[in-house]
């Protein structure tokens, strides 16, 4: 019944959502229209360059998590089916890109049990990732955005809670299989064998903060493509640019409401950035950020059609099974696809 609701209610969410963000637009138009707005194309292509090499590591990083889970695909067609995939998220709901990769992966073998498992562990991993950014900002910083005042007091704590389930996790990665497995069982599927150590789980949290990095620096690259304002220094204001950006990402995700947090990320730029940056400004290139990231996948994904039909890879099983990582040098090493 609650699913019903929310299939309901959310095109309302997407609505209030664009709501939230045009009136702060609007209550910002006139130091928007002031800005001595700047193009700086070498820090656009930076960003670009940025933005790809985050694609790059990201689906290496499910790559690598569909292969512990026994899904043996090839390094070249995990990033085609990613890039096919990608703009299906836009679409209301929380399943058409996990059901259209897992269609693609079965394409090579892969049940779609395994498939639906990696998803799962890649979103785990790459959430759990933005923690140890998140304290590294706010323990070094201090900046809770517009919320500083509130919580000056429950700060330290906050930042001892958020401790706690990367330590749980790094701990006992045992947990993220097994909870994964409980999962599946919910939905009607088998449990997977598959096993995750702490040095592998701690290899893909280095790897995924590596990646935020990217993304953070692709933000903060676009941003100054668009001009910086005196009030930072180019390293400060690229400092929270780059943290700011996956705290962000991840509340937008965990935020179920809209597609791809849409709103609730631009929103929470806002609270964060703007006593250091002004509202109207934050509020542009946090939007900019968003139409350049669809413009990127928009790119990616008919370069993918193109080579699909130029240079289509044939589904087969190039390896044996693996259940886990084996070493770093492996982790590392991108597979060839003839």
């Amino acid at each position: 019944m609650w699913q019903r609701w929310f299939d309901r209610l959310q095109p309302i969410f997407l609505v209030l959502a664009l709501l939230f963000v045009a009136l702060l637009l609007r209550s910002q138009w006139p130091a928007l229209r002031a800005y001595p707005w700047h193009f700086h194309g070498g820090w656009l292509a930076l960003s670009a360059l940025l933005m790809v090499a985050a694609w790059l590591l990201e689906v290496r990083i499910w790559h690598l998590l569909l292969r512990v889970v026994d899904g043996v695909v090839p390094y070249g067609a995990a990033l085609r089916m990613w890039f096919l995939a990608a703009l299906i998220r836009y679409i209301p709901g929380n399943v058409w890109q996990p059901l259209s990769l897992t269609l693609y992966c079965q394409r090579w073998g892969v049940r779609p049990e395994a498939t639906i498992a990696s998803i799962a562990l890649y979103q785990a991993v790459v959430l759990l990732a933005v923690l140890p950014i998140a304290l590294i900002y706010f323990g070094f910083t201090g900046n809770w955005g517009l919320l500083s005042g509130m919580l000056t007091n429950i700060a330290p704590w906050l930042l001892a809670i958020g401790t706690i389930p990367v330590l749980t996790f790094v701990l006992r990665p045992q947990w993220l299989i097994g909870i994964m497995n409980w999962a599946l069982q919910r939905i009607g599927r088998p449990a997977i064998a598959a096993r995750l150590s702490t040095a592998h789980l701690l290899l893909l949290l280095f790897l995924g903060m590596i990646d935020w990095f990217f993304w953070g620096a692709s933000f903060a690259t676009l941003a100054l493509a668009l001009g910086r304002p005196e009030t930072l220094g180019i390293g400060a204001f690229s400092f929270h640019l780059i943290a700011v950006y996956p705290i962000a990402y991840a509340i937008g995700f965990l935020s179920l409401i809209t597609p791809s947090g849409f709103g609730v990320r631009e929103g929470t730029f806002y609270l964060l950035l703007t006593p250091l940056l002004a509202g109207g400004y934050v509020t542009a290139i946090a939007l900019a950020m968003r139409l350049w990231n669809i413009l990127g996948e928009v790119l990616m994904a008919l370069l993918t059609v193109a080579a699909e039909r130029l240079w289509p890879i044939a589904p087969t099983r190039l390896h044996p099974p693996r259940h886990t990582i084996t070493t770093p040098v492996d982790v590392v090493s991108a597979d060839t696809v003839s």
